[in-house]
């Protein structure tokens, strides 16, 4: 997912707090939008089929989940490369029988896009494209390359001209520089040089081309509807257009569709797998199997697993929606309290719009989360949420509780502290914005007013997804944002893997 927007540092952290549990901390100005981890970019592409434009659009829809800033899909008819990009969501833009018909022909791939690295802006839109020696080719990523910037100053010194800040632009770049003949050898040269997470889908004028990075820190799967070969970041993508899995692209493969067919190669060295344990934990959706788990059913064995470790004295279990419900299920169901939906989530209410006053923005916090008083008056309330970034969404949530009459507030997080940033395609503040990188237990206790607090631990979320613990020796997981254990070189970070790389970007710039 190339592109990088961070987040709005709407918060100076606070640590002089009321030393009672039950205290409302004083806080200035809390953007509820700034307090999440971004939901990376999800990529769909579709081979010989005459609707593949409305296929990738639905295909897209299913994926909106993964970026909601912009969204593209580039079509080729035989004859010529045709592209729609746009700033938004994918109905907004790719709804309309005029749009689809602006598509045409029997290839496309498509993405929906939150930024990582590089400006919002249009021209980063993907899929980006260009017109190589070969012939078109139009490439669209979900990840991150940690060497991404390193390698566009480079291109940029021989005298390479970039359209877009995008890391992505780097594939196209390399893929045209390459001294191979074949189009495939190019790409796989143009991969070969990159570092990082990447599940890319690219389209030339005669193959549709699938990629993973060699640990499998993104996600990719293979697809077929009607006998026509689909590449996407997730399996929902596939049922709502009633399409058959086929398997998970395997770590360091590389896919060619073409009208011979579907082929695999290997062309990088061996690397244990390690994908991304978010996508269990936040980022796939819910309805999706990832490489042959439900993710609803591990996330609700990480709710059972937090209830072992962490029960707490209460009437009543209440998700933070939506992503807490899952892992709160299963919280319930493993210490016995009943499961109620304590806040209300308004699904139809975008960004918060900026406020001219506090109390008028205070307001604004409610637009997307209401407390349902009748379930939470008068009890002992354990919210479950399934991570922490800076803690500001948690201040509010709590506090919203106390205000409704609850009469104690436990939280409780279905996942490990997250104390160090990631450079794979989330969209995580630096180390020094992350509050379990800047507090203690107690002390983000104290910062949320929460009566107590606890985490699922490395093991314990390790045992949900069917281990019996972390092995340090070879984590099963890319796991860094809770360990630290970086599985790849942070080269554009200069081994200082705290330093944001949209600094280095400006630099470049």
């Amino acid at each position: 997912m190339p592109e990088n927007n961070a987040a709005p540092d709407d918060l100076a952290l606070d640590t002089t707090l009321p030393p009672r549990a039950g205290a409302s901390p004083a806080q200035p100005d809390f953007d509820l939008d700034g307090d999440t981890l971004r939901e990376e970019c999800g990529v769909f592409g579709i081979f010989g089929h005459p609707a593949a434009a409305a296929i990738t659009a639905l295909g897209l829809h299913a994926l909106q989940h993964r970026g909601q800033e912009a969204a593209g899909i580039v079509a080729f008819d035989g004859a010529r490369f045709h592209s729609e990009r746009r700033m938004g969501l994918v109905g907004d833009h790719f709804s309309s029988a005029a749009t689809i018909e602006r598509l045409p022909g029997s290839a496309a791939v498509g993405h929906v896009r939150y930024s990582t690295t590089g400006e919002t802006i249009l021209r980063n839109v993907q899929p980006l494209f260009a017109e190589l020696e070969s012939g078109g080719l139009a490439v669209a990523h979900n990840g991150n390359f940690t060497n991404g910037l390193t390698l566009r100053r480079e291109l940029i010194r021989e005298g390479a001209i970039c359209q877009s800040t995008s890391d992505t632009e780097v594939v196209l770049l390399l893929t045209a520089r390459s001294r191979r003949g074949r189009i495939m050898d190019r790409f796989t040269d143009a991969l070969s040089q990159i570092e990082g997470a990447y599940a890319l889908v690219a389209l030339t004028n005669k193959k549709l081309i699938g990629a993973r990075d060699p640990l499998g820190i993104r996600p990719l799967v293979l697809g077929e509807l009607d006998g026509c070969p689909i590449l996407c970041s997730e399996t929902c993508a596939l049922d709502i257009i009633g399409a058959r899995f086929v398997r998970d692209i395997e770590n360091g493969e590389v896919i060619v569709v073409d009208a011979a067919g579907v082929r695999s190669l290997k062309p990088f060295p061996h690397q244990p797998m390690r994908p991304c344990i978010f996508e269990y934990v936040y980022f796939a959706r819910p309805d999706s199997i990832v490489h042959g788990r439900s993710v609803y059913e591990t996330r609700k064995a990480m709710g059972a697993e937090l209830a072992k470790e962490s029960p707490a004295d209460a009437d009543v279990v209440v998700p933070v929606p939506d992503s807490g419900v899952p892992a709160a299920l299963g919280y319930a169901a493993a210490c016995g309290v009943p499961f109620e939906l304590g806040i209300i989530r308004n699904h139809y209410v975008g960004r918060t719009f900026i406020q001219p006053t506090q109390a008028i923005r205070e307001l604004g916090v409610r637009l997307k989360h209401n407390a349902n008083r009748a379930v939470v008056a008068g009890k002992r309330v354990v919210l479950i949420d399934d991570s922490i970034v800076r803690g500001t969404t948690s201040v509010k949530i709590v506090q919203m509780m106390r205000e409704a009459g609850a009469r104690e507030v436990h939280m409780r997080i279905s996942s490990p502290p997250i104390t160090h940033p990631d450079f794979y395609g989330i969209d995580t503040p630096e180390r020094d914005k992350l509050l379990a990188a800047r507090m203690d237990l107690e002390g983000m206790r104290r910062f949320m007013g929460a009566d107590s607090l606890a985490f699922l631990s490395i093991d314990g979320i390790y045992r949900a997804m069917g281990y019996a613990g972390r092995d340090p020796r070879r984590p099963q997981f890319t796991d860094h944002c809770f360990t630290g254990d970086y599985p790849t070189r942070l080269t554009d970070q200069h081994g200082d893997p705290d330093r944001r790389q949209m600094s280095l970007l400006a630099e470049a710039s």
